[in-house]
């Protein structure tokens, strides 16, 4: 996604990078007519290749779109029991991913975490620029958390969250100020711009409750889609990138 001189790659390099296989590998794909390129058969593997934007609509491989080529940024709707890792036990984000997805180089990364509890959306890139500047604090990128909780509001969590003085147990500084919103007796929004270890959950415990319940759906001012079902993800536009770093619909102008 940030901006770069388009690279020339060889047609067999380009495309073991994206993970369809070694460079040998891709080479048969070449003889055997596998590859296209604006309707014309690609038997050339050493052949350079502008990577563009557009190449996905002008490259097939066995008649299949190109996957994206590097720069991709994706939204990706984590369901709960997926863990945001490469080696943990169980259900991993990556294994939402096709197969050759997980072979890219660049590497596709997560852009921050969610807990293994916790549904919503997440971003994953190959940007290595893009993911820091997302996840710069000085970015303060806000996050927004769906919060159900065991026990209903006392009534004085958005002054607590708001002060800028609530201190989480084993820490020494206190939290940024947190907006939220109270939707019911055990439900309420609250939108960061930290990203401290299991964050929302434990503001709540510090404050005597337990959250049961924690889905992140909005980023910046990108929401999650409604059509992205749990597991599911797209590729993220030029506007979806925009609304990251843009103020939250609605809110004042600072």
């Amino acid at each position: 996604m940030s901006a770069a001189k388009t690279a020339n790659l060889r047609l067999d390099k380009l495309l073991a990078n994206l993970g369809y296989g070694s460079r040998r590998e891709i080479a048969g794909l070449a003889r055997g007519g596998r590859i296209r390129l604006d309707g014309a058969v690609l038997h050339d593997a050493d052949r350079r290749i502008a990577v563009t934007p557009d190449l996905p609509d002008r490259m097939t491989v066995d008649g299949d779109r190109l996957d994206p080529p590097p720069g991709l940024l994706l939204l990706l709707h984590k369901p709960v029991g997926v863990t945001c890792s490469h080696k943990e036990a169980g259900p991993l984000i990556y294994g939402l991913l096709p197969t050759r997805w997980r072979r890219r180089d660049p590497a596709l990364s997560t852009v921050g975490r969610l807990d293994k509890e916790t549904s919503g959306l997440i971003l994953l890139t190959d940007d290595g620029a893009l993911l820091h500047r997302i996840i710069s604090p000085k970015a303060s990128v806000p996050k927004r958390y769906q919060v159900i909780l065991e026990r209903p509001l006392r009534g004085d969590e958005a002054e607590v969250f708001a002060s800028g003085t609530l201190m989480l147990e084993g820490e020494d500084r206190p939290l940024l100020p947190v907006a939220t919103e109270v939707h019911g007796a055990t439900r309420a929004a609250v939108t960061l711009t930290e990203g401290r270890y299991h964050q929302v959950r434990r503001m709540f415990a510090a404050i005597g409750n337990h959250v049961t319940a924690l889905h992140r759906d909005r980023i910046g001012a990108l929401d999650l889609p409604e059509d992205l079902a749990p597991g599911a993800f797209r590729s993220a536009s030029a506007a979806d990138v925009e609304r990251i770093f843009g103020a939250a619909p609605g809110s004042a102008p600072a």
